[in-house]
């Protein structure tokens, strides 16, 4: 992972404006109408959030209120006779859940934050924080035989795919009770049980390997039954790299079930969008691959747009651009202030006019799912509750030298013990090594 030192530019207004105005969060006039069987009641939605979470799109959940809501203007589509649809109908427990897992990141980064800020986390560590609408909109899309690789920005995805606030804390502490038992820190998460395949600390490095598991798919398919998908998300700043066109080809040629996923927060690390790449419409540059622009600030809408999109790729007739037009509030990572290349007003006109979180509260009071004082009452719980996991995530011992150092060199089923000490690997010397 290269890191660099931004020039600093005076940030032109009107490109901030036409950003802005994309896709204009809309949350009134988004309601169509609303049905409602029974009383709604207001326990919490368990049930939703944790279906949510592990990814089971399909499930059917049981709710008295039911709303669709206008999605029009949401999406821009490239070499494509259809589109997604420009209405989706969701329940009250949808919709909470999906607030709920959202709001949940929200606090999990922002905590991130503090930590790393009091030397309790180290080394890299970026943040998703702003971007949140994207990984719940694609989770709630996709089902667990989905495969999902990402970049280095991954803790929401692994929340999303089978994580807890409390697994990922301790793997960002270094503890033994984390996702990847402290092994591989910020960049590298991992579930394969939720065929989550981690983050990638090489820029666009995961974007070959995600087409690996598009033909995985295509291979082990069903005749006769719609693949499952693979999608490889990576950021503008990746965008052009010579692996992703390569990929980009033999997905193409092979006809394989691979989404192509640019999370365009609109600046490579620390170079806007306008200055690094000489064409920024991400979801055309699949040359004769179709495309979609979703509104990334929107879960409504990436959920709709990636229904259609998992549909399309999985139905046999290829792969697909996806361009998520979102933001992020930090720095490229927590080394990076985010001001030099950008200046405060951009990030706060972001934030009070395009907040995903903020979007999703305005949408649930006015489709009468919930009201304000239910939704504080919400986030007072998750973040009460984030808070208690932290503090079990700091109680995780650290790993020790058995077995934990070479644990898992091996394959299992390859003729040797899993946490067998390989000959080749020479130990520390802890006497020469500091003691943090």
């Amino acid at each position: 992972l290269f890191v660099h030192h931004p020039i600093p530019i005076d940030i032109n207004q009107s490109k901030i404006n036409h950003r802005n105005k994309m896709f204009a969060t809309k949350a009134a006039s988004m309601l169509l109408r609303r049905s409602a069987t029974s009383a709604s009641s207001s326990s919490a939605p368990s049930a939703a959030i944790s279906a949510l979470r592990n990814g089971i799109a399909n499930m059917r959940l049981m709710s008295s209120d039911t709303a669709t809501f206008d999605l029009t203007g949401s999406f821009e589509t490239y070499n494509l006779d259809t589109k997604p649809n420009d209405t989706i109908e969701m329940t009250r427990e949808e919709l909470l859940g999906h607030f709920e897992l959202m709001y949940t990141m929200r606090r999990m980064e922002i905590t991130c934050d503090n930590e790393y800020k009091s030397r309790a986390i180290r080394g890299f560590c970026h943040l998703y924080d702003g971007q949140e609408a994207v990984a719940t909109g694609i989770n709630a899309s996709f089902d667990l035989e989905d495969s999902w690789i990402t970049s280095y920005r991954c803790h929401c995805t692994a929340l999303c795919r089978g994580g807890t606030v409390e697994s990922i804390l301790s793997e960002l502490f270094g503890n033994v009770g984390g996702q990847t038992m402290g092994k591989g820190g910020s960049m590298h998460f991992y579930n394969k049980a939720h065929n989550f395949f981690g983050g990638q600390g090489i820029v666009g490095a995961q974007v070959p390997v995600g087409l690996g598991f598009a033909f995985a798919n295509h291979y082990n398919a069903t005749p006769g039954k719609d693949m499952q998908v693979a999608i490889a998300c990576y950021g503008d700043g990746a965008a052009n790299q010579g692996q992703i066109w390569e990929a980009a080809n033999m997905a193409s040629l092979w006809n394989l079930p691979m989404i192509f996923c640019i999370e365009n927060n609109h600046y490579g690390m620390g170079t806007s969008m306008d200055r690094h790449s000489s064409h920024s419409d991400y979801y055309k540059m699949g040359n004769h691959i179709p495309g979609v622009r979703i509104d990334g600030m929107n879960v409504l809408a990436v959920k709709e747009g990636m229904r259609f999109v998992k549909e399309h790729v999985g139905s046999g007739s290829g792969p697909m651009y996806v361009e998520m037009m979102t933001y992020r509030y930090h720095g490229h990572s927590m080394s990076d202030p985010g001001t030099t290349y950008r200046n405060r007003e951009e990030i706060a006109l972001t934030r009070s006019t395009r907040d995903p979180l903020e979007f999703v509260k305005r949408t649930l009071i006015d489709a009468g799912f919930a009201d304000a004082e239910q939704i504080k009452e919400t986030e007072k719980r998750i973040r009460k509750d984030v808070a208690a996991q932290v503090k079990k995530a700091k109680l995780s011992p650290k790993p020790t030298v058995e077995p934990h150092l070479y644990e898992y060199v091996y394959s299992a089923g390859g003729g040797k013990e899993q946490n067998e000490f390989p000959p080749h690997i020479r130990m520390p010397d802890f006497s020469k090594s500091k003691n943090y």
